[in-house]
């Protein structure tokens, strides 16, 4: 990989990272509704999940899907049905109250699995390994995966401290029930990509 491919795929990794997208948004949410602590295993099921996500489809996955084009369908319905159900969760979360807020955030488990249902993880996952692969090498892809999980951590983290600090101004049940269907709305508007791609 050379100097320039490797500077044009930190780029890519932090922009397409630190930009809205499902993650994010939930992210902001649960930093607003849970804090920065209790989101942290949110945070690095994100990361490592979606470095792992990046390193199985380098590896060949994604020859599996062009071998079984209806398998592209069926992940595109499981990741709208699964958005719009974490949209009605952030929409109906609880207000927050103190350090006991209701409701718990996504586990560390549950953010890893999610990336796999995550339209934004897919479309970065698959421009990364075929982009910035040209050679398609083994030392390539754990290249571009671990310059996910460097980059990702920080950039998963802003969105969190974000929402955490907005959390000062939601102390109102009312500004926390806008603020939450707003993050919903937010969510199910990231599907537009997905349902109708240009």
């Amino acid at each position: 990989m050379t100097y320039d491919i490797l500077l044009a795929l930190i780029a890519f990794a932090f922009v397409s990272s630190i930009t809205p997208g499902p993650n994010n948004l939930m992210l902001m949410a649960s930093g607003a509704n849970f804090g920065f602590r209790r989101t942290i295993p949110h945070m690095l099921g994100i990361g490592l999940g979606f470095t792992v996500m990046v390193l199985l489809v380098g590896a060949g996955l994604v020859q599996v899907f062009d071998s079984y084009p209806i398998s592209y369908t069926v992940l595109k319905l499981a990741s709208v049905i699964y958005l719009l159900y974490l949209a009605w969760k952030i929409a109906h979360a609880a207000p927050i109250k103190g350090k006991d807020a209701e409701g718990d955030p996504m586990t560390f488990l549950q953010a890893a699995a999610f990336q796999w249902v995550n339209p934004k993880a897919w479309a970065m996952a698959l421009t990364a390994t075929t982009a910035y692969t040209p050679d398609h090498t083994l030392q390539a892809i754990v290249i571009v995966a671990l310059i996910f999980g460097v980059v990702n951590l920080p950039s998963v983290s802003t969105w969190t401290i974000l929402g955490q600090q907005m959390a000062r101004i939601l102390t109102n049940p009312r500004r926390l029930m806008v603020f939450n269907w707003t993050m919903a709305v937010l969510l199910v508007a990231s599907l537009y990509p997905v349902l109708w791609p240009s």
